[in-house]
């Protein structure tokens, strides 16, 4: 969205800390032998204690508050009582919700536990390169130049990037313009980052795939050739300068 007064700012300001708090305390929450419904509950529980409301749940019929992905799920993972935490699992959590008629949505993955698998080089070439991206994001700068960025840090990393899967504007919805923030150039496309507009922008930082696809239950993402695929996001308002990150506070980066 386009931020034209101090209302909106404060708005964006006020829903982007109730989704970076519930994303980090959700992380902090997720234990060995914890249901993904159990931590699901948590952040709900979350969410509706700041009187805010789960994005996908409310746009998209989500059967959950927040999406919970595990190991080969790429996103949008289903929470369930049977699928149970254990030490080394690499979650992912995407956390977007409403408050007041604004919208935000942040993630990331981490290792629970102790790296018994080794996927924290993962995790950490997606939020270095997230913070890599977002660090060039001003207005003026072409989207496709960004989505080059980050394809060309993860190519140095020995990782791929998901082609299909971007981040987007947002601010009066969940999805907004620009639709397709994507982690790879397109040529022709000459979008440039606004200024003063709200963005979500998101690295989806893969080991073998470079397209993720549905699964029969309509909603999980996984691979196409299989591996592993790591996600970090954050809400920012686009400057002359250097971004301001509504979401700093999920302490991804920490």
């Amino acid at each position: 969205m386009s931020i034209t007064k101090e209302s909106e700012l404060i708005g964006m300001r006020a829903i982007s800390e109730v989704v970076a708090i519930t994303l980090k305390q959700m992380r902090e929450f997720a234990k060995v032998g914890m249901s993904t419904k159990e931590l699901d509950d948590f952040g709900g529980a979350l969410l509706e204690s700041y009187g805010a409301k789960s994005a996908p749940n409310k746009t998209y019929g989500f059967p959950g508050h927040t999406c919970i992905s595990v190991n080969k799920e790429a996103a949008h993972g289903i929470p369930s009582e049977k699928k149970i935490l254990k030490e080394g699992d690499l979650i992912n959590i995407d956390v977007s919700a409403e408050l007041n008629g604004f919208w935000s949505d942040n993630g990331g993955s981490f290792v629970l536990g102790n790296d018994i698998h080794n996927h924290q080089p993962l995790v950490d070439a997606s939020k270095n390169i997230l913070k890599k991206a977002i660090s060039n994001i001003k207005g003026g700068v072409r989207i496709s130049d960004i989505g080059y960025l980050i394809e060309t840090e993860a190519k140095k990393s020995g990782y791929k990037v998901i082609k299909n899967l971007a981040g987007h504007g947002v601010g009066r919805s969940l999805h907004e313009e620009p639709e397709d923030i994507l982690n790879y150039r397109v040529k022709w496309n000459k979008e440039r980052f606004k200024k003063n507009t709200t963005v979500a922008v998101e690295t989806f930082i893969a080991t073998k795939s470079t397209i993720a696809v549905q699964l029969k239950d309509g909603w999980t993402l996984v691979g196409n050739r299989g591996g592993y695929v790591t996600q970090h996001e954050q809400t920012i308002l686009i400057t002359d300068n250097a971004p301001i990150i509504l979401t700093q506070s999920n302490g991804i980066w920490a």
